[in-house]
């Protein structure tokens, strides 16, 4: 239920059309919310028959997007959004779950999925540490400025975990 949550941040971000939000969504905010451009332009059109956003006014020309903008109501709803309670959810990576199939059935063609996966991880890391130097290395952010690299350090962090804990798990299958 946090997809509309997601659209309503990008629009008070930036007013924005589908196109644009899927490109943003690919970009940035899918780092950590991933959404399809079915998904979004289908969140959209129930956005604003909620009364939560609107089309910005434009001049009628063919192939012109329509762009959205958050209306009060969706800015109420997401600060209440912002402050309700949500209990952390469970991790469903299908990675964790083959590791304890791999404890009953054997271990075999295991260790290169998880070279694999850490080698993923390992650019996913790489590329948010190019986006905190390029993104966050001024200084005197601004308040909202420190929040995103909040969000981005996560990140950062989960992405070391990962890297640190398939290292160790390889290690364990090689014996080394």
């Amino acid at each position: 239920m946090s997809l509309p949550h997601a659209i309503l941040t990008a629009l008070l971000e930036k007013p924005s059309s589908g196109l644009e939000l899927t490109r943003r969504f690919d970009r940035s905010i899918g780092y950590f919310w991933s959404a399809t451009h079915q998904q979004i332009y289908r969140e959209l059109a129930k956005l604003e028959q909620s009364g939560f956003i609107r089309p910005l006014p434009q001049q009628p020309s063919r192939g012109r997007k329509r762009e959205y903008e958050v209306l009060p109501e969706g800015r109420t709803e997401l600060t209440a959004w912002v402050a309700r309670p949500e209990d952390p959810r469970a991790s469903r990576d299908p990675l964790l779950l083959r590791l304890r199939a791999a404890a009953v059935v054997g271990t075999d063609g295991l260790g290169s999925e998880l070279a694999r996966h850490l080698r993923l991880h390992e650019g996913k890391l790489a590329e948010y540490l190019a986006i905190e130097k390029r993104d966050f290395s001024r200084p005197g952010p601004s308040p909202q400025d420190r929040l995103q690299h909040l969000v981005l350090r996560a990140g950062i962090d989960l992405e070391k975990y990962w890297v640190g804990w398939l290292t160790e798990v390889l290690a364990e299958l090689t014996g080394r």
